[in-house]
């Protein structure tokens, strides 16, 4: 099993989680977060003052899948929420050990 972590504009979102329902995906966890990568932040007015903006808004979404359901999953996040322009995000993926749910008790993937 993997867990799938990505970094996404937060206006994507509603885009990539339709699409990941397509491929299979039956639940996610999504968190609002700040950050920044090369594009290092900007600068806005506000009443006529100018500040620099050094946290941006960002989505992150996590979902644990199985094995062979990785491909499609990081491809359809890949696709859905590139926008070509700097700031698009990441995707990390890490090895799962043990997934239990706690209401049943069922372990493995038979939990995801």
């Amino acid at each position: 099993m993997k867990l799938v972590q990505a970094i996404i504009k937060p206006f994507k979102l509603d885009d990539v989680r339709d699409a990941l329902a397509k491929v299979g995906v039956e639940g996610l966890t999504v968190t609002e977060a700040k950050g920044y990568g090369r594009q290092k932040g900007h600068t806005e007015v506000y009443r006529g003052a100018e500040y620099e903006v050094d946290l941006l808004p960002k989505t992150l979404l996590e979902v644990v899948v199985r094995d062979d359901q990785l491909e499609p999953v990081v491809s359809t996040i890949s696709e859905t929420a590139q926008t070509g322009k700097i700031g698009d995000g990441k995707i990390f993926v890490y090895e799962v050990e043990q997934v239990i749910r706690i209401r049943t008790g069922e372990e493995g993937e038979a939990a995801i």
